[in-house]
């Protein structure tokens, strides 16, 4: 906003104005922007269903063994602090963007080692279903995990805020000619003032969604709410 009062002001000042047409410019400003908005923005519904299926795959595995009766109180109440666990290392995963999953998957190979130490009492039809749900599960975080750690191509991001920079070298001595000299130029501070200002709060919202997983934002995925025990 400083380099677009500044912009304007010189401008004006210094009589240097031109026309140029704005239509390819602006091509080259709002339709990458729009384009990485609504790639973030799809991005963060991918989140919200991959995260939705990762509860209830938990939710699934734990129903499977705490409706085994042959399974002790206490080997039903060792699975619930393992599902937890994954719960809550997931959810600490994706808030603090971390780029590698060798911790996560140490936690849900508990699953696997609890599975095998009670095969005389966990018939082999139950463990197929609960390793059918667990599959769902590490495609889940998979499918977080990337969406976690790739993001909008940097090219581009850096591409639109480079442009919206020097827009208003460009904007203001046109919108001043085609003012005219009799026009206030307040008006001429306001228009360009406003439009840039419209360019960066859509950059701004962009990078706002860019990760919709840091809680940082009002459109930020509640994590919380996709824990096992909630």
């Amino acid at each position: 906003m400083i380099i677009t009062v500044l912009t304007t002001f010189l401008a004006s000042y210094f009589n240097f104005i031109f026309n140029v047409d704005l239509t390819l410019l602006s091509i080259a400003i709002v339709f990458p922007l729009v384009f990485a908005i609504r790639g973030s923005f799809r991005r963060r519904e991918k989140a919200l269903g991959h995260l939705s299926k990762f509860r209830s795959a938990l939710q699934t595995v734990d129903y499977f063994i705490m409706s085994n009766a042959e399974l002790t109180e206490s080997s039903k109440n060792e699975m619930i602090v393992i599902l937890e666990k994954i719960s809550e290392e997931t959810m600490d995963h994706l808030a603090k963007k971390e780029k590698t999953t060798s911790q996560l998957d140490e936690i849900i190979d508990m699953v696997q080692r609890f599975m095998n130490s009670r095969e005389e009492v966990i018939s082999k039809s139950l463990k197929d279903r609960i390793f059918r749900f667990m599959q769902d599960l590490h495609e889940s975080i998979e499918n977080l995990h990337a969406i976690n750690i790739h993001r909008t191509p940097i090219v581009l991001k850096a591409y639109c805020k480079f442009f919206i920079y020097i827009f208003p070298l460009v904007y203001a001595p046109t919108v001043i000619f085609n003012l005219g000299p009799h026009s206030p130029i307040i008006i001429a501070y306001g228009v360009v003032i406003l439009t840039q200002f419209i360019l960066i709060s859509l950059y701004n919202i962009q990078d706002q969604l860019e990760n919709p997983f840091d809680d940082d934002g009002p459109d930020d995925i509640k994590l919380d709410n996709f824990k096992i025990y909630r």
